[in-house]
C-alpha cells in the first residue's frame, strides 16, 4: 500500500534522526558555552620524559616551564607554566626517582610517544558539595583523597581531589580543591602564556555534554572518532595547538 514503510526502513530512519538531532543539540549547546570552562583550574600534557617535555613545550610556547616537584609514591613529576589568573598548565611525566611505582597514570606515560594532552582539572572551593552533587546526579565517583607536592624550595602544596569512576576516556575532568594554606600554582608559575580556548572531543559526544551539563560544567563537546582535549594558546611565539 502506497504510504507504508516497512519496520526496516523506518528504524533507518529513525537512527538517522536521530544522529541528526544529537548533533543540532550539540550545535545549539555550544552556542551558549564560554571558549575556556570558568572552573578550569588546569591541564596535564603527559611526556615520557619530563626534561624534553619543556623543550618541546618552550620552542612552541617561548615559555619554559618551572619544575613543580615530585608527587610522592605517585611515580610523577611535573613542571608547570601560568595560563592566567587560576589556569595553569602542567607537564607531568614518570619520576626517574621512583621507578618501581607502577599504576594506570604512570604507566601510560612511560608508553608515550609524543606529548599530548591526558586529562585537565576543575577547581572548586567546597569539594564536598560537588562531591554531593556528582552523587545526587547519578554520575558514580571514586572516593575524595589528600594529594600533596614538595616544591624545589621546600614549599608544600596541598590538595583534595576526587575522579569519576567513568570520565569517558578522560575528557570529563577529576574535581581539585586548594588548601587554604597553599599558594595556587598559577600565582608564581612562569607566565607569558593565556588559554584561549579549550574543548573535548568524544564518540559518545551526546553522552558526555549531558553528564557535563548536570556536573555544572561549561565545555566545548565535539563528535570525533577517539576522546581527546583540544586547547588553543597563546605564546610568546604565537598561537599554537596542544
Amino acid at each position: 500500500m502506497a504510504g507504508v514503510i516497512s519496520r526496516r526502513r523506518f528504524l533507518q530512519f529513525s537512527a538517522a534522526a536521530g544522529i541528526i538531532l544529537a548533533h543540532r543539540y550539540l550545535a545549539a549547546a555550544e552556542d551558549k558555552i564560554p571558549d575556556v570552562p570558568a572552573d578550569l583550574d588546569h591541564i596535564l600534557l603527559g611526556v615520557s620524559d619530563l626534561d624534553r617535555g619543556i623543550a618541546w613545550l618552550e620552542e612552541r610556547a617561548g615559555v619554559r616551564a618551572m619544575i613543580g616537584g615530585v608527587h610522592p609514591g605517585r611515580g610523577t613529576r611535573n613542571a608547570l607554566i601560568s595560563l592566567g589568573t587560576l589556569r595553569y598548565l602542567e607537564i607531568i611525566a614518570p619520576d626517574p626517582a621512583q621507578p618501581g611505582a607502577s599504576n594506570p597514570m604512570v604507566d601510560r606515560l612511560r608508553a608515550l610517544k609524543e606529548p599530548r594532552l591526558i586529562d585537565w582539572a576543575a577547581h572548586t572551593h567546597d569539594l564536598n558539595a560537588v562531591a554531593r552533587k556528582v552523587a545526587g546526579a547519578g554520575i558514580a565517583a571514586e572516593e575524595g583523597r589528600d594529594g600533596s607536592r614538595a616544591r624545589p624550595d621546600g614549599k608544600v602544596l596541598r590538595w583534595k581531589s576526587f575522579n569519576l569512576k567513568d570520565d569517558f576516556g578522560g575528557v570529563l575532568p577529576f574535581f581539585i580543591e586548594w588548601s587554604a594554606d597553599s599558594v595556587h600554582p598559577s600565582q608564581d608559575a612562569p607566565a607569558g602564556c593565556s588559554l584561549q580556548h579549550f574543548s573535548v572531543e568524544s564518540p559518545a559526544a551526546a553522552a558526555v555534554a549531558g553528564a557535563a551539563r548536570k556536573l555544572g560544567l561549561e565545555v566545548e563537546v565535539k563528535p570525533g572518532k577517539s576522546a581527546v582535549l583540544h586547547a588553543r594558546i597563546a605564546g610568546k611565539k604565537g598561537v599554537f595547538q596542544l
